[in-house]
Order: structure tokens, then sequence, then C-alpha cells
């Protein structure tokens, strides 16, 4: 389990979240990796909400780690921001716009820490073997790819279940973003939209496909949230939604092993 808010906003609603997050998974018996931007850097406004501040925000993220004794993780956008990162976090994110970006990925690789690729959402399946490549070819064999829908048409994504065995095959833990597949971008208003309500719907996909992970943005209030709180799932909503996806897992597994 991923899961987190879109941004690091302050460290009150980041506790609060990791607090929840962590005690539900741990009840369920799930791994938690704690996700929380540091710094927004694509936005597709110039007024649109950045951060809280570099230093502030990865402060917080290692606070996170250290009080709830969670790993947590954050995206990067620049090869400098790299080792930056590193010294707060546990998982280095490749957002899924920079997914072909080799220095980037290289960078990312020479940390030590595994490193989660996002699909991009102009790349096939079958093309992120490459992405792969690159991190492992560098001397990290820990990377991971994150799922996170395909462009489909101008304004709204999908997701093609094909490419979560597909992109598995190159012997990678796969994991479904099921936020972010749900965003609806190139909005006239500047901000992007998303369909909250198809959230189970995909993370029960996901699951009977096989995904090794699930990836979850959530906020106590998504309508108050600074990023992305049009496709977030409210943090009240988690736990059921996770006792029905280990329900699903476990009779997921049954039936692989027949």
């Amino acid at each position: 389990m991923i899961a987190g808010p879109c941004a690091i906003e302050s460290q009150d609603i980041a506790f609060e979240i990791a607090e929840k997050v962590s005690g539900i998974c741990r009840r369920l018996e799930i791994p938690y990796l704690f996700k929380g931007s540091y710094r927004k850097a694509n936005r597709s406004r110039l007024d649109s909400f950045t951060g809280i501040g570099d230093q502030q925000a990865l402060e917080i993220l290692h606070s996170v780690g250290q009080i709830f004794g969670i790993p947590v993780t954050t995206d990067i956008h620049t090869e400098e921001e790299a080792a930056l990162a590193a010294g707060f976090t546990d998982v280095l994110q490749i957002p899924a716009f920079l997914c072909r970006q080799t220095n980037l990925l290289v960078a990312a690789a020479k940390t030590g820490e595994p490193v989660n690729v996002k699909k991009g959402q102009f790349v096939s399946p079958v093309a992120m073997k490459f992405a792969v490549e690159k991190v492992r070819e560098s001397g990290n064999p820990n990377v991971w790819l994150t799922e996170r829908g395909t462009t489909f048409g101008y304004q709204d994504l999908i997701v093609d279940f094909r490419g979560i065995p597909i992109m598995q095959e190159f012997g990678v833990p796969v994991v479904l973003d099921c936020t972010h597949s749900l965003q609806q971008p190139n909005q006239t208003s500047g901000v992007t939209a998303g369909l909250p309500k198809f959230i189970e719907t995909l993370a029960c996909a996901g699951m009977a496909a096989g995904v090794d992970g699930i990836f979850i943005e959530t906020h106590p209030n998504p309508d108050k949230a600074k990023s992305d709180g049009a496709n977030m799932l409210p943090l009240g909503q988690l736990e059921p939604l996770l006792e029905k996806l280990v329900i699903l897992k476990s009779a997921v597994h049954s039936f692989r092993n027949k």
C-alpha cells in the first residue's frame, strides 16, 4: 500500500494521515509506504499550489517515517533533487511525465534507494522495459513500475489492465495508482478534474489482475486539499476499501495457485 496526501501541506495533516493509514495497515497486515510530494512541479497554472517549501516538507516526510516507523517516498523532478530527497526518504518516485528522462533515472538509481517509476500516460507498457533497464544498468536492481492510466482523448485517462502482467514480465513489482488513473486533465479551468467514485472499481480490478501494490492518494477533506483534491479518496473511506481488497487478494491468490 502506497498512500498519503498528494502534497505535503502541513505537519498536522501529514501526521493525521500517516497515523490513520499505518494503523489500518498494521491491523490488516498490509505493508505500508507513506507518500507525499515535497514539491509539485507539474501544475497547469502558474498560481497553482506547489508546496510549503522544500526543506520544511522534506523534514515533515522524514518525521513521518521516524515517528510512525514506516518508510516514506516522494517524487523528484531533476537530477539534483535525487540526492537531496534521498536524504529524507526511503524510496524515490519518478513522475509519469518524466519516466523517459535518462539522467533523472540514472541519478535516482545511483542514490541506492528503490526507484518507483510511474508509467507515462503516453507510453505503452512494453516500452517501460527501457526505464527498468536504465535503473538496473546504473547499478540499482530495486526498481518498481506504477500504472497510472493512458491518455484517452484530450481530457481523460483509461487503464489497460493487460499492462500489469506485461510489466511484471520485466521481473519488477507493478503498482496500480487508483487515483491518478482517474484524473481528467486539461480542463479549461486549468484545474485537473477527476472521478473518485471509481477508485474502488479500479482497485478491485487491479487486484483481480494480480497487481503487486495499490497506490491511493487520500486526505481528511479532499475538497480542501491544496493539490489533486478532485481525484483523492476521503480518508474515512480507506479502511472499508482495504478490507475488501484483502479479501479479494486472498481469493485471487487461492485461484491462481489451483
